[in-house]
């Protein structure tokens, strides 16, 4: 089933490399206005060279670097109808990493998400309306050691449990918030980390599925994880009810 054309303003930070700059340029050919923010701004400035979009040099774990690009996106191209936190780091690989390393990760992949959901969030329930896509990451419900470094598996556990909750809180005013995970695709923070064998994800899977998510056609599912692979639009269109009614897509404790 082909997807629809987009209209609106989407901002995504981490745009300048990787699955960020595949979701640029996959919201941009959908027809949306596209704004992309990262702290190398020559990697964002390559992608705006390609596709048209506007390049913001960003730094998310500063909240006047986040709420300067916000304003600045909003002055350019309009309101923001659609927020993708997507910048994240892999943060250090040993399970007890010196505490400021450890910390650091979960300033980028935590701090960083809720500075860009504050910034945009407050200005979508003043309007009434309004999407939210955090990038988590399967770190955040696998099991030892699947789940990879503490502080990665870590921060991204807090970044799905935020979404849920803001989602819960958000919903009634118009504005829907989503987890999701890109899967194990093959970027510059992946390389070198997994054998040529390990179960990669094809990517343009996370972009498909923010583009659905930014229709508005799954905002039932808004606080659900939602897996870019495993989850393909599709099959959402069609498990709707199935996944509310029985509360799946979620991660909960299973007591013996």
């Amino acid at each position: 089933m082909s997807q629809p054309d987009l209209e609106g303003v989407v901002f995504i930070s981490g745009g300048g490399r990787g699955i960020g700059a595949n979701i640029a340029r996959e919201l941009a050919r959908a027809g949306m206005r596209v704004a992309v923010g990262a702290r190398s701004l020559d990697q964002v400035d390559a992608v705006a060279a390609q596709t048209g979009v506007l390049a913001l040099e960003l730094d998310v774990m500063s909240r006047d670097s986040v709420e300067d690009a916000i304003a600045r996106a909003e002055s350019e191209l309009g309101p923001i109808d659609l927020l993708v936190a997507n910048a994240g780091i892999s943060g250090p690989s040993e399970p007890l990493a010196d505490p400021d390393d450890w910390w650091h990760t979960f300033e980028v992949n935590v701090r960083g998400v809720y500075l860009c959901n504050h910034a945009v969030a407050t200005r979508m329930v003043a309007r009434g309306s309004g999407r939210i896509v955090n990038v988590a990451s399967g770190a955040a419900y696998l099991p030892t050691s699947l789940g990879g470094p503490t502080a990665y598996g870590s921060s991204k556990a807090a970044v799905h449990r935020f979404s849920e909750l803001l989602a819960e809180q958000l919903s009634p005013q118009n504005v829907f918030v989503f987890s999701i995970s890109p899967g194990l695709v093959k970027t510059a923070m992946t390389e070198g980390r997994f054998p040529d064998e390990a179960p990669w994800t094809p990517p343009e899977c996370a972009p498909r599925l923010v583009r659905a998510l930014a229709s508005g056609e799954l905002d039932a599912l808004a606080g659900r994880y939602l897996h870019a692979e495993h989850d393909p639009p599709d099959t959402l269109r069609a498990r709707i009810q199935e996944i509310r009614d029985g509360d799946l897509n979620a991660i909960r404790l299973q007591r013996g």
